[in-house]
């Protein structure tokens, strides 16, 4: 099925304000935004984040765990695709067709689902270029850094996953709507990815216990590796508590950077993650640091040296 991947994820939250302030630190665009009601937040492409109170009456229920996801939305490349996951749903369960054309219903983890055609909006806008010996990606005197430089998210990238039964999760995404494992760390669960998108990943299930099940963290696309620090660093100091990283995981290659969120999840920078196609065979690993990240760093503010080699360590 020609499936995009998620193109907006919906929260019930506890603090609205506060995830305005979160959301915005981080780069996202508040459309319709009121402190009583809360409001869109979208990257650059269009894809992102609603925000409602948790006791909205227009949110879908809530798990029984009380996870502040409401609802996946997921583009889809056209009309077509949209009445081929109507047809294939429809086999078992109920599925409603909303007066905006979209689909709504349920996985089979109770998690709730709507389906569209996508409303993202392709960027025209270069990746970031990286200069090596002999095989110079930028222009003479284009530079590749300065403090000023745009760094916004791009695309939201992914969403992962507690689920009770990963076997159920996984049967429900690639057997009835066609996602494709690309990798899969023992003891938590897969990588999954739609047809029609060639990141490593749109969604990673992890298994946990079923008063756990929810919304482990979502990371939007970046533009680089450069962009991800620099987003990184400016929400530090604004502030905002780092949760993991920055880094570079060895599944999809991506770099990342984790914050602690006021959604419920974490919220991650995500970069430069490997794509790949039909022929991809994949790969397993057991969960854990080794299979996590290739490298992991610790922040710190600014440093310099001085003293020279025998002069004031840090």
């Amino acid at each position: 099925m020609q499936i995009i991947g998620p193109d907006v994820l919906v929260f019930g939250v506890d603090d609205v304000p506060a995830c305005h302030e979160f959301l915005t630190a981080y780069g996202l665009d508040a459309q319709d935004y009121t402190p009583e009601k809360g409001g869109l937040f979208t990257g650059l492409d269009g894809t992102g984040l609603e925000i409602r109170r948790r006791d909205d009456p227009s949110l879908p229920p809530a798990l029984k765990t009380g996870n502040m996801l409401r609802m996946q939305v997921i583009g889809v490349v056209d009309e077509a695709a949209l009445e081929a996951v109507q047809a294939e749903l429809s086999k078992d369960r109920q599925v409603l067709r909303l007066a905006d054309g979209s689909l709504r219903c349920q996985d089979d983890q109770g998690f709730e689902l709507a389906f569209r055609v996508t409303t993202r909006k392709p960027l025209d806008m270069p990746g970031e270029k990286v200069n090596a010996p002999y095989h110079p990606a930028r222009a003479a005197n284009a530079i590749g850094v300065s403090e000023d430089m745009p760094a916004r998210p791009r695309s939201l990238s992914h969403v992962v996953l507690f689920v009770p039964d990963v076997d159920v999760a996984v049967g429900f995404y690639r057997d009835r709507l066609g996602f494709r494992i690309t990798d899969t760390l023992t003891g938590a669960g897969p990588f999954l990815r739609p047809q029609a998108n060639p990141d490593h990943h749109t969604h990673f299930f992890i298994r946990t216990p079923v008063y756990m099940q929810g919304c482990e963290h979502l990371a939007f696309h970046m533009g680089g590796p450069t962009e991800l620090m620099l987003a990184g660093s400016r929400m530090i100091r604004a502030g905002f508590e780092s949760f993991w990283g920055p880094g570079r995981h060895k599944f999809g290659s991506n770099w990342f950077w984790y914050f602690k969120s006021p959604l419920g999840c974490n919220v991650e920078f995500d970069a430069d993650m490997d794509i790949h196609d039909d022929d991809w065979a994949p790969r397993e690993a057991p969960m854990g640091p080794e299979a996590a990240q290739a490298f992991l760093f610790q922040y710190r503010d600014k440093w310099a040296p001085t003293g020279g080699p025998g002069g004031p360590k840090p």
